[in-house]
């Protein structure tokens, strides 16, 4: 701690936890005490901490071949290209890092998309208030949310913000010059917020009406996470793009924009790239990570477990009137309190259980997608604990 507080930017508000073991739904810190872990790397460990599966293809390929450039094939980056395309409704993937590199690649592919196909005034981007799409230059801009951008000005031009589930505002807001839509399914920084289905449904035909392309930005929500596969196939509306990352690798780092074969189209040679995107290594860990998610029920298993764990804690708030809401779908879950949520995850975490706070007063629970219901009894018997000390 001491060697990170004196070396490592101070880009984050660290906690007091050293983490150097995990399996499972379980961490354990330097000094051996163990946590029940429902934060999962923010939502990245959605098979666990170092699952089997992963850490079989990891090794078996960084003993074989770690990198080599994208200007050859490589045999993982197609394989996995094929599985996102075959469960998806997409036809061609991008493969970079993260989600910030998933949006600025959509951003791009929006851009150029706009501009062929509606001439060059048709650069606009509308996104929701309180979005997030990552921490680049352009991702902030695209997030709606002003505290992510202050100190950052001049932040790109031509971008619009409207109230997310507001369809009478997103139809003020595009027009002519509009060439995306980019919205979450479900919010999750701005603080688990399920978008209504006649919602999308109305941004889809708006979007076909003008000529834009709808971009769903699924970084968060997507790779079952929410009991689907994909958030949006809740919904029954198809984006023309999608963006990924956080589940994929299984824990390891890597980003995908996946869309339709008219669209990825306008990208050619030299268009966009990534020295790192796409890798082996990556596309190993997360061939592996989406196989098993795949073909053992993970997915159904967070459709299960979540609608389990939202009835519980709808129960809790029946109980505590400080306790606003509880939203969400599947294993992306929130309940909003009035009440400071950054004690409440502090208070657990001393009881070995590990939370997130979002905006100071949402608790955001982003567990494994293989949590039982077990896991999820033992931990809201602590957040009881807790929540009966605050009353």
């Amino acid at each position: 701690m001491a060697l990170s507080d004196r070396c490592v930017m101070h880009t984050y508000g660290r906690i007091p936890l050293a983490p150097v073991r995990g399996a499972g739904a379980r961490l354990w810190d330097a000094e051996g005490r163990e946590y029940l872990d429902f934060v999962a790397g923010i939502a990245v460990c959605s098979l666990g901490h170092c699952h089997p599966a992963v850490v079989q293809a990891v090794c078996e390929q960084a003993g074989r071949l770690m990198h080599v450039s994208n200007l050859y094939y490589i045999e993982p980056q197609a394989e996995l290209a094929a599985l996102l395309v075959e469960n998806s409704c997409g036809d061609r993937v991008f493969f970079c890092n993260s989600g910030a590199e998933a949006n600025e690649a959509a951003i791009k592919l929006a851009r150029k998309y706009g501009k062929l196909h509606g001439g060059a005034e048709k650069i606009e981007i509308v996104t929701a208030l309180k979005s997030f799409h990552g921490r680049t230059l352009a991702a902030i801009t695209a997030t709606g949310q002003p505290r992510y951008q202050k100190g950052f000005e001049p932040l790109p031009g031509g971008f619009k913000y409207v109230p997310f589930n507001d369809l009478a505002a997103m139809e003020e807001a595009v027009g002519p010059q509009t060439c995306a839509v980019l919205l979450e399914p479900v919010q999750g920084e701005g603080g688990v917020h399920p978008a209504a289905p006649e919602y999308l449904a109305g941004v889809r035909e708006l979007c076909r009406r003008h000529g834009a392309l709808l971009i769903f930005d699924e970084v968060q929500c997507g790779l079952g996470r929410t009991g689907r596969f994909l958030a949006y196939q809740h919904y029954g509306v198809e984006p023309d793009v999608f963006t990924l990352a956080k589940a994929l690798g299984g824990g390891f780092p890597i980003g995908a924009m996946v869309a339709r074969e008219e669209v990825a189209a306008v990208f050619k040679p030299g268009d966009h790239a990534s020295t790192f995107g796409g890798n082996p290594l990556a596309c190993a860990a997360g061939l592996a990570a989406m196989k098993y998610t795949l073909e053992h029920g993970v997915v159904e298993n967070a459709a299960r477990v979540g609608a389990y764990m939202k009835e519980r804690l709808a129960e809790m708030a029946g109980r505590y009137p400080f306790i606003r809401e509880v939203r969400g779908l599947g294993l992306l879950l929130g309940m909003e309190l009035d009440a400071d949520g950054n004690r409440v995850v502090a208070a657990c975490r001393e009881r070995g259980l590990l939370l997130n706070c979002v905006d100071g007063h949402i608790l955001r629970f982003i567990p494994p997608l293989v949590i039982t219901t077990g896991d999820v009894d033992a931990a809201l018997a602590v957040l009881a604990e807790v929540l009966a000390e605050i009353e």
